[in-house]
């Protein structure tokens, strides 16, 4: 009898096909449904470019598309988008990457064992209440209670910042997995040349991890750029192109979930608006993506 018969390696292995099946249509299942998202977007905003110009849509400086002289300029929503998410960063990536740092390097692990589900905690809490907390407690006690900040009560300050706490888990969280997934050698050979807790920290542990902290930083910035509730709520609905985030902005997201409540009549200009900044917003999401995807391959570590 053949080796092969004797441990089993010939028998047909059913399960296994069957496991290999329900995996490849997983993965089908999933690209189906982003082509669906794709055509749905595609087909009305094609017909929506077919009555406005492409080059009015990504250079005007005005957006009224609702108004009985549309103007139909996006760069106030890019704008808003851009600022709302700019402050969100600067608040998430210092504070995650930081807290990443802390949970992988220096806390003890029974330390981390119970910071990191608080700190995940974060994540599971509706942005919806992130929002009203934006708007009835951030912005009048904070900002302009104990700060003195003059803000307007729908301002872009307060909207990214209560975003930036929103998005800190999961930099914080993606970054710390990367950060322990340095081997320990590393770690090791750095301390037996010489280098305190701090170097090695900064000099080995994070640049050997770079390529997962870039691609938590990339997930913060796409879930920010994606947010809508806390912006709906928080950042108000005012189309503008200044940069003072004391000021009331609207964001693309915003706008899609405003105006898609079902007040605008199906097939209209307007209604065809919303497809259009949906299929501009998964462009930028999908360009950050693949700049991001490449920069991770490139600097990825790979450790035996």
């Amino acid at each position: 009898m053949e080796a092969a018969t004797v441990f089993g390696a010939a028998r047909p292995r059913y399960g296994e096909r069957l496991i290999r099946a329900l995996l490849f249509l997983a993965a089908l299942l999933s690209i189906l449904t982003t082509v669906g998202i794709v055509a749905s977007l595609l087909r009305e905003t094609v017909a929506f470019f077919g009555d406005v110009s492409l080059v009015d849509f990504l250079t005007g400086k005005e957006w009224a598309p609702l108004f009985a002289d549309p103007k139909f300029g996006v760069w106030p929503l890019v704008n808003g988008t851009l600022l709302v998410t700019g402050i969100a960063l600067a608040v998430a990536v210092p504070l995650g990457l930081g807290s990443a740092i802390f949970l992988s390097e220096y806390a003890r692990p029974r330390t981390r064992r119970v910071l990191k589900p608080i700190l995940e905690m974060l994540a599971g809490i509706p942005t919806v209440v992130f929002g009203y907390f934006a708007l009835t407690f951030f912005t009048p006690e904070i900002l302009r209670g104990a700060l003195g900040v003059d803000v307007q009560i729908f301002n872009a300050l307060s909207a990214g910042i209560v975003m930036g706490f929103m998005v800190l888990p999961t930099i914080a969280s993606v970054a710390e997995d990367a950060m322990s997934a340095v081997p320990q050698s590393l770690r090791e050979g750095a301390y037996g040349l010489g280098a305190n807790r701090m170097q090695v920290s900064t000099r080995v542990v994070f640049p050997a991890a770079l390529s997962g902290i870039v691609a938590a930083v990339i997930l913060g910035i796409s879930r920010a750029i994606g947010e809508t509730m806390i912006v709906l709520i928080a950042a108000g609905q005012i189309a503008n192109t200044g940069v003072n985030p004391a000021e009331a902005y609207e964001t693309m997201t915003a706008f899609i979930a405003a105006t898609g409540k079902g007040d605008v009549p199906t097939g209209s200009i307007g209604y065809k608006t919303i497809f259009a900044v949906g299929f501009a917003l998964f462009l930028m999401t999908l360009v950050m993506n693949a700049l991001s995807i490449r920069f991770v391959r490139r600097f990825r570590q790979v450790y035996e």
